[in-house]
């Protein structure tokens, strides 16, 4: 059977066009050095190319027959596992072929967001990532990838400070784990000062409509993403991320309080996209939904 052939425009690993539209991207989200698709597609055949970002593909089908084929090294597996994931690094050429229906999520890694991620952990080689070719599922490749689906899924554009994070947390794996410069990470112990915390925390508050980076809070108390992300969790016991949700929840109960706003206005107040956006994390912090916090006070 004659498959039909995935074109690439611009020599881009993201401007080319699926048999079927993808289900999911991050397009819309504007993350910056790391992208999202998720598709399910018939049978194809990607032709050799090289890409400007390094590429993950995190398989979501049940076993398939696929054939990998990066710088000139071929592996084809008859029996692909769900979960199972293929790491194609920029510039080099590579081709796949997918004999099956096959659904995937891929995520699409600028190399710059490597480099940097490297110089900030003081790692004085050059990151060279390693083709990843063999079947087998990474635990961690994959929680995240199904964490940034489903982050895209709820919260649509108000997603930046959790990609960032995970972003971050992707990069270090993949230096720590899947390049030529393998190394144990020193965890950054102590948390951060009694001050460091009170200036991240009231530009938090300050900030709660609007979206925020995790490289600007970082640069607040002048540390890099890697260590201010977790010196902030051993201060606080919540990731960044969380914390300002946690936030927007708090402002939001004491505004359904005063009773003045109607629920869909509180909701773009404290930066949530609409009601039914608050609706969910409300009930997952409080227990309850906003109206049913309401009915009991």
């Amino acid at each position: 059977m004659k498959l039909p052939v995935i074109e690439f425009v611009n020599n881009s690993d993201r401007n080319h066009s699926f048999p079927l539209p993808l289900i999911l991207s991050s397009a819309s989200a504007n993350w910056q050095e790391l992208q999202l698709t998720y598709s399910r597609q018939p049978a194809f055949y990607i032709p050799a190319h090289t890409c400007s970002h390094h590429v993950l593909c995190i398989s979501n089908s049940e076993p398939i027959t696929l054939q990998r084929n990066v710088d000139g090294q071929v592996q084809t597996i008859d029996a692909l596992p769900t979960g199972d994931f293929g790491l194609y690094p920029a510039t080099l050429r590579q081709s796949v072929q997918s004999y099956q229906e096959a659904e995937a999520i891929h995520l699409f890694l600028a190399p710059t967001l490597l480099d940097r991620t490297a110089t900030e952990l003081d790692l004085k080689d050059r990151i060279v990532l390693e083709p990843k070719l063999s079947s087998g599922v990474d635990p961690v490749i994959q929680h995240i990838a199904i964490a940034l689906k489903t982050s895209l899924e709820i919260d649509g554009t108000t997603t930046h400070l959790y990609a960032d994070a995970m972003a971050n947390a992707l990069s270090v794996h993949l230096i720590t784990r899947y390049s030529t410069h393998r190394t144990t990470l020193r965890q950054p112990q102590g948390g951060l000062s009694k001050q460091q915390l009170k200036q991240v925390i009231g530009h938090i508050q300050d900030a709660l409509d609007q979206e925020i980076s995790l490289a600007e809070l970082a640069q607040l108390v002048r540390l890099s993403p890697y260590h201010f992300s977790r010196l902030f969790k051993q201060s606080t016991g919540l990731s960044p991320h969380r914390y300002h949700i946690r936030c927007r929840i708090d402002h939001a109960k004491q505004l359904l309080m005063n009773r003045t706003m109607p629920l869909s206005e509180i909701a773009i107040a404290v930066g949530f996209s609409s009601q039914g956006h608050l609706n969910y994390h409300f009930k997952r912090w409080v227990g309850v939904t906003p109206m049913a916090f309401l009915r009991e006070k």
